[in-house]
Formats: structure tokens, C-alpha cells, sequence
């Protein structure tokens, strides 16, 4: 029986029919898999499987992070675990030393400044990594160690730009200085090499829904006995954020502070499997190697027109984002043009511009992170060249060669 409503709907694009491909840097494409285990009737929360999975769980986090140490979880996106691992560790009136590299190295250091801290930001832009050389330079001048903690982003999924948190450990041992090293790892932990222990690093964030291939809504701080020493000595920190029950649970809904995010957890139990099965060292080849073909075609693309590459070195490029820029507006027109008609959705330009900015509409991003492979990159790489095509954008031949030969392994 057909069913009139009285409404006329607009008729799709045959092109954007099918399944849609959500090509930003997070939230990420979610397995079917872990669709799947998420998708069950609402479990127990005080006795059965999701209680007995979670010590397990809490040591597959770990090998992810390439840490023995601790783990608390938070329900809560990457925000959360900025606030939750400042609190632990920072004093109203403590100086933080913000390395910025993009709009999210900012947003950490205001959320530290809205927790009393005495905030120094050293902004090295948004086309360029961190300067190890000038940072040596101020933490070697703080002879009287004020400074408690340096925040760094691994990756700034707002510039793409990856910084060497190994590198910034070498210049806090050199200076001597005691302060703890935070790294933001939200969009590189199971994309880019991270090792939490071996790097010293004394807190680590993240969130669930980039590398960890699950739906927002779950959060992580991962700390060393360094930091747990310096929670300690906190005169108070909120029930709430305070790490210590949450990684040393006696009940099961210490984990969490309250009701857990249940069928999250079971996403996060395949996705750690899913993980684990491919082993972590090959999560990260995979990462570089499909970067490396957006990169070719990218870098091929540059060689007309406007289109460009927010970083110029590769090695301070992130396997998990590439920032772009188009002439204005034509970076918005590209994104608009792609998902109506080919349901392909492109990132837009985080932080480079503000939004009533016409230079606004002059950067994208594409996200290759978590549950991808070579012909979900070769499709997404085809669609940009589509758009490009039909919108009569000026840029370089050879693209999709280039990519194809990365990923054919002939380059």
C-alpha cells in the first residue's frame, strides 16, 4: 500500500545513493563489527559480562598506549580528558607551559587557564611543528622549575601538524626540569607511532572515536607513577575527575564515576580486538603507507592552481589528517559539491580561519584514520578529483596515479 504524507522530497543525486563515506578526522568510520556489538539490549551493570570484561579491557588500553602503567575512563568526549587530567595534577595559580600547533593546543591551554593555571603559550603557527630548540631555550631559563607541566598535541587535527614528543622528553631531561609532560594523543593513538613509556610520558589523553573506531562519548587518561605522585600531593581534586578509583576500581562502577557507557564498552571491546588481531606495529604501516598515497595525489595536485598542502615536510606530516587549502571558496565548494552529489563528506577547515572569515571557505581537511583501507582512500582521493573536475578548479594532473602506485607499493 503506498502511503501519501502530502510532501514532496527532494530527489537525491543518483551519484550519492548508497553507502555514504564520512571522510572527516573524527568522528571516524565506524566498523560494522563494532555497530554490531554495540547494538544489543541494554546489559547489567552490576554482575556478568560487562563487569568481568573490564579489567581486560582496561590492560588492551594499555598495549595500545605501549604503557604498564594506569588508565582512568571517562564518559565524556576529548574535552573531558583535558579537564579530568588537569585536575588531577594542576593548582589554581600552577604555570603550564602550552606548545600550540593548532587550534587544539589552544583549547588545552584555555581549558587550563579556566582551571586557575598561569597559562605561557608558545604559538609556532599552524604550518610548522614545535620548536625543540626553542623550548630547551625557555625550560632551561625557568631556573626556579615554576613551570609544573608542558601540554603538548601530538597531532593537531585542526593543521595536521605531528610533533616529537620523544624530542620534547630529551629537552625536559637535558634542562633538567621536573615538570610533567602531557600529550595530547586524541587523534594520533592507533593511527601514529605512540609510545606512551619509552617517549616519558607522564600523562596521556585521548578519546574514543578516531583511532579507537567507536562512536563518541568515551574518553582516556593514561598517567605514570611520576603524576600519580603529583595527584597525591593535591591538597583536593573533584570525586568526579579523580583518576585514583577509576584506575584502582573496588567496585565495578568506579570505573565510570556512576552508570557506565555500556553498549560503548562493548564497541570498545571489538574495536580493541579488532585492534589487537592486526597488531598495533601493522595499524601503524597501514596509517603511513594509505597516507602516503593522499599525500601523492595531493602533492600532485599542488603542482596547479591553488591547491596546497598545509605542511610542506612529510615528516611533520600526520598519518591520520592532511589539512589542505583552495582558493576561496572554492575549498567550500568542493566539499559541498562532493557530498551532494557523490555522499562523500570532506572535513572542514578547523581552526585556520573563523567562520565569518572568507578566508574561511579557503581550507579543508581529509580524515584517513581508524577503519580504513586502499580502496576507501582511492574512492575518497577519485571523489576530490571528481569535484575538482566538474567545478573546473585549476590543479594538477596525475593523482590518482600517484596514489595508486603508493598503494600498489611502486613508490
Amino acid at each position: 500500500m503506498q502511503i501519501h504524507t502530502g510532501l514532496t522530497m527532494a530527489k537525491a543525486p543518483v551519484l550519492a545513493q548508497g553507502r555514504s563515506y564520512l571522510a572527516i578526522p573524527g568522528p571516524s568510520v565506524i566498523p560494522d563489527a563494532v555497530l554490531a556489538a554495540m547494538h544489543r539490549a541494554a546489559p547489567n551493570i552490576y554482575a556478568g559480562p560487562l563487569t568481568e570484561m573490564m579489567p581486560g579491557m582496561m590492560d588492551d588500553l594499555r598495549r595500545v598506549a605501549r604503557t604498564r602503567h594506569h588508565v582512568a575512563m571517562y564518559t565524556g568526549n576529548g574535552h573531558a580528558a583535558w579537564e579530568a587530567a588537569l585536575a588531577n595534577v594542576i593548582r589554581p595559580g600552577d604555570a603550564v607551559l602550552v606548545l600550540a600547533t593548532g587550534r587544539f593546543g589552544i583549547g588545552w591551554g584555555e581549558m587550563a587557564s579556566g582551571l586557575g593555571a598561569e597559562v605561557e603559550v608558545m604559538d609556532f603557527g599552524r604550518a610548522a611543528p614545535m620548536d625543540i630548540d626553542r623550548i630547551a631555550e625557555r625550560l632551561t631559563a625557568d631556573s626556579a622549575h615554576r613551570i609544573k607541566a608542558v601540554l603538548a598535541v601530538h597531532v593537531d587535527t585542526s593543521t595536521s601538524v605531528r610533533n616529537d614528543i620523544a624530542g620534547l622528553r630529551a629537552a625536559l631531561d637535558a634542562a633538567d626540569h621536573p615538570a610533567l609532560l602531557m600529550a595530547d594523543c586524541i587523534a594520533s593513538l592507533g593511527c601514529d607511532r605512540f609510545e606512551m613509556d619509552d617517549w616519558g610520558v607522564d600523562i596521556m589523553v585521548t578519546a574514543c572515536q578516531k583511532g579507537l573506531m567507536v562512536p563518541p562519548g568515551v574518553s582516556f587518561v593514561f598517567f605514570n607513577d611520576r603524576a600519580a605522585k603529583v595527584r597525591d600531593g593535591m591538597e583536593r581534586v573533584s570525586r568526579y575527575w579523580d583518576w585514583q578509583p577509576r584506575a584502582e576500581p573496588e567496585e565495578f562502577y568506579q570505573y565510570h564515576g556512576g552508570t557506565a557507557p555500556t553498549q560503548h564498552l562493548f564497541g570498545l571491546r571489538c574495536a580493541l580486538d579488532m585492534i589487537h588481531e592486526e597488531g598495533i606495529e601493522a595499524v601503524w604501516q597501514r596509517h603511513a603507507r594509505l597516507a602516503r598515497a593522499v599525500w601523492a595525489a595531493c602533492e600532485a595536485w599542488s603542482t596547479a592552481g591553488s591547491f596546497g598542502m598545509n605542511l610542506s615536510a612529510r615528516e611533520h606530516r600526520s598519518h591520520a589528517v592532511t589539512a589542505l587549502r583552495l582558493e576561496p571558496p572554492n575549498a567550500t565548494r568542493l566539499r559541498d559539491w562532493v557530498q551532494e552529489n557523490l555522499g562523500l563528506t570532506l572535513g572542514i577547515g578547523l581552526g585556520m580561519a573563523a567562520p565569518g572569515d572568507p578566508a574561511w571557505h579557503g581550507f579543508f581537511r581529509l580524515g584517513h584514520m581508524g577503519h580504513v583501507n586502499g580502496h576507501m582512500i582511492m574512492g575518497m582521493l577519485g571523489g576530490i578529483e571528481a569535484g575538482l573536475n566538474a567545478l573546473a578548479i585549476d590543479h594538477g594532473q596525475g593523482a590518482l596515479d600517484a596514489a595508486a602506485r603508493v598503494i600498489g607499493g611502486a613508490d
